[in-house]
């Protein structure tokens, strides 16, 4: 299990809320307890894997890089790797829980995938409202995934795969159903892709846009046109904007120094980091931890 710091953001595998130690895959049904792992979830943590929960039953608040959720009843909800999450409230759930790592993804041997909606979360949801129809077919799918996880019938990892890429593609559709404003921006989608999966490995090193210009190996311009294409922001918007949400996470869930901070971003010092912040967020860093901590502690 991940170990957890007064320091640092624990992170938990998905080896740590697998009833058989699977790190690839879980597939299983919550049956109004509150799963693996209760005490830690309600610490600050990141997980390396790809969570979906379908919610029959029950229900509980939970925040991911500060935003409040109050999960809900016939409701898909999802996250992906790296995000910030805190369990606040909790009460007996009911439901189906499916989770994966992106080497799942991989070993699925289909690259189409790994680009749908829903893995992306190209919009940054995490509550997916259903109608009755819909939760029907997506709890189909996922009990069928549950009955061949719990088999040792022959075939039974193609029949997983088959049964989660049908779900994947079927939530996909929803999730551009309910949160696509319009069917514009495909363009340069996939370049837009590439650059936040690579801010997200990159972000507390590289703060500039050439640096994943050349990464991408395109023209610092062209990125440019891409990214205010498909976000509404610059480049150089869309990293100031990943860089303080990644020094808020470390102020709000860590006891790190403000100077560990900075060098844990890759500031030349502590000052220089102090004014970046609160050009961007609008106050210093220590404000920003003093004013949450006593909001939400």
């Amino acid at each position: 299990m991940a170990a957890n710091t007064t320091n640092h953001i624990a992170t938990f595998t998905l080896a740590d809320i697998s009833n058989d130690a699977n790190a690839l895959l879980q597939v299983k049904n919550i049956d109004g307890g509150r799963g693996n792992l209760k005490e830690q979830m309600f610490l600050p943590h990141r997980r390396n894997y790809y969570f979906f929960f379908l919610v029959k039953n029950g229900g509980s608040r939970h925040w991911v890089d500060f935003i409040s959720y109050q999960v809900q009843p016939h409701t898909l909800y999802l996250t992906t790797p790296r995000q910030v999450h805190v369990k606040e409230k909790s009460e007996a759930t009911q439901g189906t829980l499916l989770a994966f790592t992106e080497e799942f993804l991989t070993l699925c041997n289909d690259e189409t995938l790994k680009h749908l909606p829903v893995i992306k979360n190209k919009f940054n949801r995490h509550a997916l409202p259903l109608t009755a129809a819909d939760e029907a077919l997506l709890d189909s799918l996922l009990q069928q995934s549950v009955q061949e996880y719990n088999s040792s019938n022959t075939y039974r990892q193609a029949a997983l795969q088959a049964y989660i890429k049908l779900f994947l593609v079927q939530v996909s559709r929803l999730y551009d159903a309910v949160f696509a404003s319009d069917a514009a921006c495909e363009s340069g989608n996939t370049l837009f892709l590439q650059l936040t999966k690579l801010v997200d490995e990159r972000i507390n090193k590289y703060h500039q846009a050439v640096d994943y210009a050349d990464a991408l190996n395109v023209t610092v311009g062209h990125l440019n046109a891409v990214t205010k294409q498909q976000s509404g922001k610059t480049i150089t918007e869309l990293l100031q904007e990943r860089l303080i949400l990644e020094a808020k996470r470390l102020l709000f869930h860590s006891k790190l120094s403000v100077k560990e901070i900075a060098y844990q971003l890759n500031f030349e010092d502590a000052a220089y980091f102090n004014r970046v912040f609160k050009k961007l967020a609008g106050t210093t860093p220590l404000e920003f931890r003093k004013q949450n901590h006593e909001k939400y502690h």
